[in-house]
């Protein structure tokens, strides 16, 4: 089990920057990739950045080179750094683990997620 505590939400305005925080914690030598996701209203989840344990970055298309994704393993900490933000940004954004695993004696993995933290970007 691992668990995932976001914060640094907020309110910003468009053109601000926010940094959010995911404190991990638990089963902490299982995990895999770790990433950022968001869900804005009446929309589906995406991903926005993730990170694996080699230290190899992704992200989505519409936020390169404004969002920036770190792993701190020594304070067991993701960073999301966003600049230049636009009110398309907005949206609660939740903190994603995949934790590698076994089912009935074969390997697997298991998403946890965190609560999630609002950001919201005021014109």
């Amino acid at each position: 089990q691992v668990q995932l505590v976001e914060s640094g939400g907020g309110l910003v305005q468009a053109g601000g920057s926010l940094r959010l925080s995911c404190v991990y914690s638990g089963n902490i030598g299982s995990i895999n990739v770790m990433g950022w996701y968001r869900q804005a209203p009446g929309k589906q989840r995406e991903l926005v950045a993730d990170v694996t344990r080699s230290g190899t970055t992704n992200y989505l298309d519409s936020v390169k080179g404004r969002f920036t994704i770190s792993r701190d393993n020594a304070k067991y900490t993701l960073y999301l750094q966003m600049n230049s933000l636009k009110p398309d940004d907005a949206g609660v954004y939740y903190c994603k683990a995949v934790v590698a695993g076994w089912v009935n004696g074969k390997p697997s993995t298991f998403d946890s997620w965190g609560q999630g933290t609002q950001v919201t970007v005021s014109l």
